[in-house]
């Protein structure tokens, strides 16, 4: 079946109150148009909507599959000014309007589950504790991500995050992306291949970047790099979610997993042995699960 990419138009929040020109998020849209089970997926912080067409391929067949890329990344805009991309209400503004519009297709209420990897998986879980929300979102799958995200993780992060490389060759930058990105764990050269097509911007000189604006690095130069603690808006959920992680992650740790399975709607945690951060849920293993709790 055909992949369809769309372009949805947004305003842009600001947390400085100002009036900002809007941005495009671009989407791939997968599946029968007429099926109103919906499954909004979104990509980790610098990653993008194409990490999700394994998944979707798999899907399609039993829900409608929108994979979004969040605004700075993929083939969505940049924004004007860098400070934007540290506003958090502005990632679930864009997400709430693009499933607005989604529903606007629909003649009656859609069901919407959610597949979050990192930063996709705290925009749903954020969402999904909005008072009085438009819309409910049924189940809730999270990706190595959970309410504590330990500093020590987000130094490692922010080591790489915004420095923009450069590379002379495409094949070079697919290893540097590999290096990098090696805690994704096993992935097969074709996935690597993959994900490297779809994160690679080609410059007028012939190199090889990232197609991420480096800017959504703003959060890490601007402020002192401490823990990130969620527990008030993680006890807030009423739906229990879906966590895979991974055994070797820095950022969803084990003991974070464990008080996730005690604490609010008490998550679903399924370990994955030889990861770290994060399931890229491209293997038959993590898109089964992923289906399977979606569908069961």
């Amino acid at each position: 079946m055909k992949i369809l990419v769309n372009r949805l138009l947004v305003p842009t929040l600001s947390g400085d109150g100002k009036q900002k020109k809007p941005h495009y998020i671009a989407y791939t849209d997968w599946g029968n148009r007429q099926n109103s089970h919906i499954v909004i997926c979104v990509h980790g912080l610098t990653r993008n909507c194409r990490d999700f067409d394994y998944l979707a391929r798999a899907m399609q067949s039993d829900c409608r599959v929108i994979s979004v890329d969040v605004v700075g990344r993929g083939q969505s805009d940049w924004l004007e000014h860098a400070h934007d991309y540290d506003y958090y209400p502005l990632y679930l503004s864009d997400a709430m309007l693009l499933v607005a519009h989604i529903q606007t297709q629909y003649h009656t209420k859609i069901t919407l589950d959610w597949v979050g990897v990192s930063m996709g998986g705290l925009i749903g879980m954020m969402l999904a504790i909005q008072p009085n929300p438009p819309f409910i979102i049924n189940k809730l799958i999270m990706s190595d991500i959970g309410p504590l995200i330990p500093a020590a993780a987000l130094n490692r992060i922010a080591d790489y995050v915004g420095k923009d490389p450069r590379f002379s060759s495409f094949e070079e930058f697919k290893q540097y992306m590999k290096v990098i990105s090696v805690s994704f764990g096993p992935l097969t050269e074709d996935q690597w291949n993959h994900m490297a097509v779809h994160s690679a911007r080609e410059f007028a000189d012939g190199s090889y970047g990232f197609r991420y604006d480096p800017r959504i690095a703003t959060s890490f130069k601007d402020r002192k790099i401490k823990d990130i603690d969620l527990w008030e808006q993680w006890d807030k959920l009423n739906r229990p979610p879906l966590v895979l992680r991974g055994m070797e992650s820095d950022v969803l740790t084990a003991e974070t997993a464990a008080q996730m399975q005690v604490r609010g709607a008490k998550a679903r945690i399924v370990d994955l042995p030889g990861i770290g951060h994060a399931p890229m849920l491209m293997d038959d293993n993590q898109i089964k699960i992923v289906r399977d709790y979606i569908l069961e």
